[in-house]
């Protein structure tokens, strides 16, 4: 089976020479500015006095940061993180933005090979006429064709000025800010997951000052009972008493609808209904406690560890990139485009069609668009400065936390101290009140005063026991730690 064959001139050789020769001279020329790291200078210690219980130091600081959470020696809160990292639906979709951005880089790639399509047609081509007489029309077909035609069409741009190779890098940025992305909500899960596990022991502790206190005063409350019948005081003090008693009981359920709804929230960050933790959670537990020493590192360190940093410096790179594609509108496009075409009358015999070779070099040039190149440009320099500004406030915001959570957590410490101290002496201003009362020796309001100071500074000291913990939590956040296990486990992750 023959065709007939199509041959390239000496020029059209000459010219493709030449494209391949600009093509090798160029290759490496990217039009647009290359990014560079911007170096932001932060303080070599935190401003911060640190408590006895912190410190910059510590070999063991990014292991310890890894997994935080096992500092606290509490099996369930463990069980509960490690539910959260494999069932929590943000995480999941995150998982998934990481997916769509690993398959736009794909898109972007695919921009720097060639393409190849195929289409192929059959048409008829009949001639129709009338014969016929005495009116009479006969519609006949008249040398009835057929033509199949088959074409195989390549092109490739030569990407000579970087655009298609600097959106390769835009979406690579884009790739990398969203796994970042995902490691910040693995970050804000845990974390989340850890001050509501707090907070139900924190509830849990306060309704059990509140029973015990509702006994006591229960008590009190039937003593001033059987004093007034026996003539030894007068009604005042039952009312009071009464009073006091059925205002105790009255906080206990906003301390029951809060222990609810700190349950629910875990239940859902892991993923779960409302209420499918409540039974592992029901039974009372102390509020985990803090390890004796926490080693922060120093400010320089956030810009390594924190996910959020890290996401906008990507995407600052990201749209770096983004400015070259637009600058490379402004320069011409070369495109080596080739095609083979058959076309035959029959397809059991198709070395009798025609065979067609074509292909050579095009180049386009948008040399007039009324500025709007030139403005598109100016357009995504106007966006690199505003990433670039947002990467600054990210370093701002995360170094405001880390030195606000340091804050809270040395003087929460000390609060929890005097209120301890403080909830000791109303015990025993309780029982010296009520010992006095009995006796005849004082009036029922000093017993109101007192078991009123108890119950405060039980509840308040059992607030701070969480919030100290809950302060660390917030450190360990403001500190990135929690999403380096991910390193451990990229597959599973979507890394």
């Amino acid at each position: 089976m023959k065709f007939p064959r199509r041959t390239y001139s000496v020029r059209s050789a000459s010219r493709l020479l030449m494209v391949f020769l600009i093509t090798s001279l160029t290759g490496c020329l990217k039009v647009g500015p290359d990014y560079v790291r911007p170096n932001v200078q932060v303080y070599k210690d935190w401003n911060t006095q640190l408590s006895s219980s912190l410190e910059t130091g510590g070999t063991d600081t990014r292991n310890t940061l890894a997994t935080w959470w096992t500092t606290f020696n509490d099996s369930k809160l463990s069980g509960l993180i490690e539910r959260a990292a494999a069932g929590n639906l943000d995480l999941k979709k995150a998982r998934a933005r990481v997916r769509e951005a690993r398959a736009r880089r794909g898109i972007a790639e695919a921009g720097l090979q060639p393409t190849v399509s195929f289409s192929g047609s059959p048409t008829w081509n009949n001639t129709i006429g009338y014969s016929g007489t005495n009116d009479a029309n006969i519609l006949s077909a008249e040398n009835p064709t057929n033509l199949y035609s088959v074409n195989f069409d390549a092109a490739w741009e030569l990407d000579i000025f970087g655009g298609v190779r600097r959106s390769v890098e835009a979406a690579e940025g884009d790739l990398q800010a969203s796994e970042e992305d995902l490691r910040n909500v693995l970050v804000s899960l845990l974390s989340e997951v850890a001050l509501n596990y707090v907070d139900v022991r924190v509830y849990q502790d306060r309704l059990a000052v509140a029973d015990s206190n509702l006994r006591s005063q229960s008590e009190t409350c039937q003593l001033a009972q059987w004093r007034y019948e026996a003539g030894l005081s007068d009604e005042l003090a039952v009312q009071q008493a009464r009073y006091n008693l059925e205002n105790t009981r009255s906080q206990i359920p906003v301390l029951r609808t809060g222990l609810e709804a700190a349950m629910n929230r875990i239940a859902v960050l892991l993923g779960a209904q409302p209420g499918e933790v409540h039974a592992e959670l029901e039974q009372q537990e102390p509020v985990p406690v803090p390890p004796p020493g926490v080693a922060v590192g120093v400010p320089a360190d956030l810009l390594r560890r924190r996910p959020d940093v890290r996401q906008a410096e990507r995407q600052l790179a990201a749209q770096t990139a983004r400015i070259g594609v637009a600058t490379a509108d402004l320069y011409p496009k070369f495109t080596l485009s080739g095609s083979i075409g058959l076309e035959t009358l029959s397809m059991t015999n198709p070395s009798s069609g025609i065979l067609t070779l074509t292909g050579g070099p095009t180049i386009s040039w948008a040399v007039f668009k009324g500025g709007a190149i030139r403005q598109n440009i100016e357009v995504q320099s106007a966006l690199q400065e505003q990433a670039l500004i947002k990467y600054e406030a990210v370093i701002l915001t995360a170094l405001e936390e880390v030195e606000n959570a340091l804050v809270a957590y040395a003087e929460v410490q000390k609060r929890r101290q005097s209120l301890s101290e403080a909830a000791q002496a109303a015990q025993k201003a309780v029982e010296l009140a009520q010992q006095k009362y009995e006796g005849g020796l004082t009036d029922f309001t000093n017993v109101l005063d007192a078991q009123r100071s108890l119950l405060s500074f039980q509840e308040q000291l059992a607030a701070s026991n969480g919030n100290v913990t809950a302060n660390l939590v917030r450190i360990y956040k403001a500190l990135g730690g929690g999403w380096t296990p991910l390193a451990n486990n990229a597959e599973e992750y979507g890394l």
